[in-house]
């Protein structure tokens, strides 16, 4: 199982979901601890001002007008369950809870103070014995929050504690919390709907940029639109720059294979016609030996061209016009033969090959047709819009080839039957052709016998809609 995505989107989705999940938790803790800063400060200002009224009450000798505290206000009618008590060296003077409650709460006051409550009060430390502090304690299983004040009289010191419970404040705090959490999902899933509308836009010229790139391969293009965002714009020269790079190679490496067939053609035609002389080649081999030069150059020539589109910019072509031209030459060729030819090929189908490919791949499995066919040829092509490729079929009524026999005629030079014209590499060429225009080439028999050459090839992009 991976961890992080493989692709981009995927991992920017992560990325921003996680960082966005511990936001909303870090913001859900700071919001949850300034609440309930701000509900304990209340309460202190509350029993503080409780205590402050409890003081007055307290002669300079310690002891406690009680006629003044009558004059206070009801603490458990308005804290819900708080109350107060006042000591004297230790001994309880007066207060407004049960004793057994005083004694619960009294192990927490007698409990020194933690640092951090220290901290938590804005009054300076040396301030300390003239301010009430604070304290936990538990009274069964209820907590209580209190604060407490030493007086120091005549009489000895004066302790004041008011409390109150812990769930007037904590109510308020979870009450709040309750809408709080909620908008804060709210506000979760509204940052996951931006953030995917965010990568749907951010991402979109990634996808426009594959697009054109499969239409320079499909051959509807030759260069991908310099017009990009700033970090895609080198991205794309870097690619025109190559696609022409290819484009100059293949050109230049068939102005080889051009000048190369022409060095070549005229030396061996005239070997060829001296060899026929009278007694130059009485037995005929140095004719075999010219005719295996002339199989090898054709070879290695067909090998040159096929190696070099492949690395180059398929073109968008029709097949419709090269069948039509490929054919009409090979009937002139093979005038003496009476060969029917028929062919049933969508007007519109084009793919996505070189022209001068396709004119090979054509000219080397229709001549082999019109080599055995004994009176027909047929070529249908269709189109499947759903894998993008053309089928092409080339069939004739010729003797065939046995199935156990049909890939080793596709080996360069290997002719099954040594009768007749040919060299033997035109199914090898054409099969290479074929491969690297990225496509296939199977031989079959037809259902009335004879052989049928299966072609497929990749279709243009216009074709697909046709």
């Amino acid at each position: 199982m991976r961890l992080i995505p493989r692709s981009l989107y995927g991992r920017l989705l992560v990325a921003s979901a996680v960082v966005t999940a511990i936001a909303l938790v870090f913001a859900a803790f700071a919001i949850g601890a300034v609440l309930q800063r701000f509900v304990m400060q209340g309460m202190d200002q509350r029993l503080d001002a409780q205590i402050a009224v409890l003081a007055a009450a307290v002669r300079p000798d310690g002891s406690v007008d009680r006629s003044r505290i009558i004059t206070l206000p009801a603490t458990d009618r308005h804290q819900r369950g708080g109350g107060w008590w006042i000591e004297t060296r230790g001994q309880l003077v007066l207060g407004s809870l049960p004793q057994s409650a005083i004694a619960d709460l009294a192990d927490a006051t007698s409990r020194p103070l933690p640092p951090r409550a220290r901290h938590d009060r804005d009054e300076p430390e040396e301030m300390d014995a003239a301010r009430p502090l604070p304290f936990d304690g538990r009274i069964g299983s209820h907590l209580y929050h209190g604060r407490r004040l030493s007086i120091a009289t005549n009489g000895g010191a004066v302790t004041i504690t008011a409390v109150a419970p812990r769930d007037i404040a904590e109510r308020p705090i979870r009450a709040a919390m309750t809408p709080l959490l909620g908008s804060l999902a709210l506000l979760g899933l509204a940052l996951a709907l931006a953030t995917l509308v965010q990568l749907r836009i951010g991402l979109r010229p990634l996808g426009r940029l594959r697009e054109s790139l499969a239409a320079v391969r499909a051959g509807e293009a030759t260069a991908v639109p310099a017009d990009q965002p700033s970090e895609l714009a080198p991205l794309a020269h870097e690619l025109n720059a190559l696609l022409a790079e290819n484009e100059a190679a293949l050109a230049n490496a068939r102005g080889h294979v051009a000048n190369l067939a022409h060095g070549l053609k005229t030396p061996l035609a005239t070997l060829a016609l001296g060899l026929r002389e009278e007694g130059r080649d009485p037995d005929g081999a140095l004719a075999a030996e010219v005719g295996r030069i002339d199989r090898s150059i054709r070879h290695h020539l067909g090998r040159a061209r096929a190696d070099a589109s492949g690395g180059a910019v398929r073109r968008r072509t029709l097949l419709a016009p090269a069948v039509d031209g490929v054919a009409g030459a090979l009937a002139r060729i093979h005038a003496d033969r009476a060969i029917a030819f028929a062919s049933d090929v969508p007007a519109n189908l084009a793919l996505a090959i070189d022209p001068q490919d396709l004119d090979e791949l054509l000219g080397n499995l229709l001549d082999n047709g019109w080599r055995w066919a004994t009176s027909r040829i047929a070529l249908t092509a269709r189109a499947d819009a759903t894998t993008g490729r053309a089928r092409i079929a080339i069939e004739d009524d010729g003797p065939g080839i046995p199935a156990e026999d049909r890939a080793e005629a596709l080996r360069p030079g290997r002719r099954l039957d040594e009768r007749g014209a040919g060299h033997g590499f035109g199914l090898s060429i054409a099969r290479e052709l074929v491969e690297l225009s990225g496509g296939t080439l199977a031989l079959d028999a037809p259902p009335g016998g004879g052989l049928a050459a299966i072609v497929t090839l990749p279709l243009a992009g216009a074709s697909r809609e046709g």
